[in-house]
């Protein structure tokens, strides 16, 4: 009789990792159910459709296992409590750490795990694009509390600051992808705080 039983060996939590650097590293459509069944074990069809029902619902576990652990290198842009051009800093110099580490694939599955949808898959990157949107909205909200707190001059044009740090924070991930080293990114950020602490230039 053929078994076609998860293998003994089966770790759920595992498994979804395995899925996340495949995922991260290829983008969703690129990457084939057999590639993920092999990744995670050498699951079965039957195992696979049984663990996680399709690719587009273990995607979306993925998505939140990154958000949960990688994804926290922006925790500071949801945080007020820290002053506004701190939890920006560290927002960028945390990711910009986080891409460049050797243990997972280069760059960021939010910015990268959708560019090469499909018309059929939009609705994929809907679902990254609302952590970006999350971002984004943080980043303005910190540059905004900066000029209500005095951090920055009443005449500050914050849509235009906000919109830099984010297109730059965005930026990251393609960098890292080209092999652009930890060293010079963070570097680009020190000059980019500069833009912040001279808000006349």
């Amino acid at each position: 009789m053929v078994r076609t039983g998860r293998p003994r060996s089966f770790d759920r939590e595992e498994a979804i990792d395995a899925a996340m650097k495949l995922f991260w590293e290829q983008g969703y459509e690129p990457t084939s159910l057999s590639q993920l069944r092999e990744g995670m074990g050498g699951l079965s069809s039957a195992s696979f459709y049984g663990a996680f029902e399709s690719k587009e619902a273990l995607f979306r576990e993925v998505v939140a296992r990154y958000i949960a652990t990688y994804g926290q290198s922006t925790a500071s842009l949801k945080d007020d409590s820290l002053p506004p051009r701190e939890a920006i800093e560290l927002a960028l110099r945390r990711s910009a750490r986080m891409q460049t580490e050797a243990s997972h694939p280069p760059g960021c599955l939010v910015i990268l795990g959708s560019s090469n949808c499909s018309p059929e898959s939009r609705h994929i990157d809907a679902l990254l694009a609302e952590e970006r949107a999350r971002n984004r909205h943080g980043i303005q909200r910190h540059v905004e509390r900066a000029v209500a707190q005095g951090e920055l001059p009443p005449g500050t044009d914050t849509v235009g600051l906000a919109a830099m740090f984010n297109i730059f924070l965005l930026g990251i991930a393609f960098d890292v992808k080209d092999g652009v080293p930890f060293r010079d990114i963070d570097a680009a950020i020190t000059a980019l705080m500069r833009r912040w602490d001279n808000p006349a230039v």
